[in-house]
Parts: C-alpha cells; sequence; structure tokens
C-alpha cells in the first residue's frame, strides 16, 4: 500500500489470490492516457485538476485490464466511462467543494442517469432538459462517453451497461444514507453493497473492448450473473484494501470492508485487513471454479468473456498497487 499508513492501520496490503496481469505496454497505456485527459478537458470534468487524473493513469488501467485489444480507441471508449462514472462518485458523493452532500445525491444521481438514457419530454420543456445537462460536467461526460461508446457497442450492450450503471447508482444512494444516519453498515449489509456498488459496469464492456458480443441470454444467466458478480464484487475489495490508508488519513468516516469488519468483530484494523483479504480470496476461487464449469458447456462467445474477466481481475490487481489515486497524502 503506497504512502503513510495512520496509527493502526497494516503497512501493506497482504497477498492475494488473484491472477497475474498478462501483458504491460507502457506505451499503448500512456496514449489513452493522454486522450483521456484531453477528454476529460473538453467535458470540463476536474478543471484544474488535470494533473492528478493524468497521475492516476486510467489509460494504464484500461491497458492492463483489457490485454485482449491493443486498438487505443477502443480502450478510450472503455477509459471515458470509466472516468465518468468515477466522476460521480467523485462528484455527487465525496467531494463537497463540486456540491456533493447526502441530502443532493437523489436529485443529483437522477439527473446523471438520463444522460445516459436520455428522456424524451414535451416539446416545450425540451430545451430547458438539453441546457441542464449541458450545464454540469459530470452529465456532460457521461452523455459523451456513451457516444463514444456506441461505435463499437450495440444496442443490448448499451442497454447492459446503462442498467448496471442504474444499479451502481442504487449503490451510490445507500452509501449516502449511511453517512446521512451516521450508522456503520454490518458486513453482510457492506458485502451486498459492494455486489452493486461495484466495477461491474467495466466488467460488463469485456466484449465491447474486445470485439465481439456476448448475447443477452448469455450474460443475464443466473449462473453467469452469480460467477461475474462474485469476480466484481472481489476486484472492489481490492481498491477496498488499496484504499484504506487514503480513506483513513483523510479524517472522515469512511466505508471499506475493513473498517465494517473492526467495527462488527472488534478487532484491530490489521486483523480486519487479513479477513477481508480472505473474503476477497473466497471469491476469487469461486468465481474461478464455476467460470471453469459454465466454459465447458457455454458458447464460445462466453468462453472469451469469462477468460476476459478474469484477465480483468489480474490488471485491476496490477492497477491498484501503483496507482496514484490511492496513495496517502503526502507520499
Amino acid at each position: 500500500m503506497p504512502g503513510s499508513v495512520p496509527e493502526g492501520a497494516p503497512d501493506s496490503v497482504p497477498d492475494l489470490y488473484c491472477p497475474p496481469h498478462l501483458r504491460d505496454d507502457p506505451a499503448l497505456a500512456h496514449e489513452v492516457n493522454d486522450r483521456l485527459v484531453d477528454w476529460a478537458a473538453e467535458t470540463g470534468i476536474y478543471p484544474g485538476r488535470l494533473d492528478r487524473v493524468r497521475a492516476t493513469d486510467f489509460g494504464r488501467l484500461m491497458m492492463l485490464a483489457h490485454p485482449g485489444t491493443d486498438d487505443p480507441e477502443r480502450l478510450l471508449a472503455a477509459a471515458r466511462c470509466a472516468l465518468a462514472e468515477w466522476a460521480t462518485d467523485d462528484y455527487y458523493c465525496d467531494d463537497e467543494t463540486t456540491g456533493a452532500g447526502p441530502a443532493l445525491l437523489g436529485a443529483h444521481l437522477g439527473l446523471a442517469y438520463t444522460a445516459t438514457d436520455p428522456s424524451h419530454p414535451p416539446a416545450r420543456h425540451a430545451p430547458e432538459v438539453a441546457q441542464g445537462l449541458r450545464a454540469d460536467p459530470v452529465r456532460v461526460a457521461l452523455r459523451s462517453s456513451f457516444e463514444h461508446l456506441a461505435r463499437y457497442a450495440d444496442p443490448t450492450q448499451t442497454a447492459r451497461l446503462r442498467h448496471e450503471i442504474a444499479v451502481l447508482f442504487v449503490g451510490y444512494g445507500q452509501e449516502g444514507s449511511w453517512r446521512t444516519s451516521g450508522r456503520m453498515p454490518a458486513v453482510w449489509e457492506y458485502l451486498a453493497h459492494r455486489q452493486i456498488n461495484s466495477f461491474m459496469p467495466c466488467i460488463a464492456l469485456v466484449d465491447v473492448v474486445d470485439g465481439y458480443r456476448l448475447g443477452p441470454a448469455e450474460y443475464d444467466d443466473p449462473r453467469v450473473r452469480r460467477a461475474v458478480t462474485m469476480a466484481a464484487t472481489a476486484s472492489t475489495l481490492v481498491n477496498d484494501l488499496y484504499s484504506l490508508a487514503k480513506e483513513q488519513d483523510s479524517g472522515g468516516v469512511e466505508f471499506s470492508l475493513p473498517t465494517v469488519i473492526a467495527a462488527e468483530e472488534g478487532c484491530s484494523l490489521g486483523e480486519a485487513v487479513e479477513r477481508s483479504a480472505a473474503v476477497h480470496d473466497e471469491l476469487v476461487h469461486t468465481f474461478e471454479r464455476e467460470a471453469a464449469a459454465l466454459a465447458a458447456t457455454g458458447s464460445p462467445e462466453l468462453r472469451r468473456f469469462l477468460a476476459g474477466v478474469w484477465a480483468w481481475l489480474g490488471g485491476n490487481r496490477e492497477w491498484h498497487r501503483g496507482s496514484a489515486r490511492y496513495a496517502a497524502p503526502g507520499s
């Protein structure tokens, strides 16, 4: 875990059961990252903070997590979607300087969703709706990301992503309710939350980025859904572990699996980190086992998709190990 660690926090993330990343192409990552920062400037998100966006290096995340293509434009399409989703979290949930606050969260998220699934108001109100979407940089970014994605995704793949984003926004609202009430969730409740507030919208684009199509019948098969959402939860617990030092250093109440376990079980934060790592490992082992069984009987597209999810897990873990986004202040 990069950076200084507050008292009581672990000084490193434990070894996690995770596949290795399959490639490391710094030139490709740099190309995607440069284009992404340029796009962020065009949309207006993170004004005055684009150096931090560049240092976070989402281009590297896309390069690592999607080894099935070396096309920078396809990787950029996924990167734009990811950054727009992160901006939604930063602007509406976390950063009070940009207007974030629990009382406004539902209103913000409702309008943000219309940028991905356009509303169709009566004619007299259409100009107002259009102006409202242009007035907020997060809405601009979400709409722009979907427009770019449409070059590569068919309507069913786009609808899939809209569904996953809607679920993600429910998760943002759930966390907002904990902040408003000052309540620490139970461990089981937090784990349910991490299934919906997860990297699932990113993972849903594996086939789009790689240039094929997994049909809705297989994507929505309950057995496939179970395996893939477990992988998404595990990948997000990686985020919990690598962001812990930074969040503990912020001084506010932050929700992560280690902090929830420590509160419920009365253990040290270091012990809670070890228990969180064990939860992660169980989920990854289960995905590996169930994905193998599904691949044995599924279509070639399903086998390719499940292999892509496995690769995504390895790339995601490698990116978290080095991203500046998760470094504690002063590191």
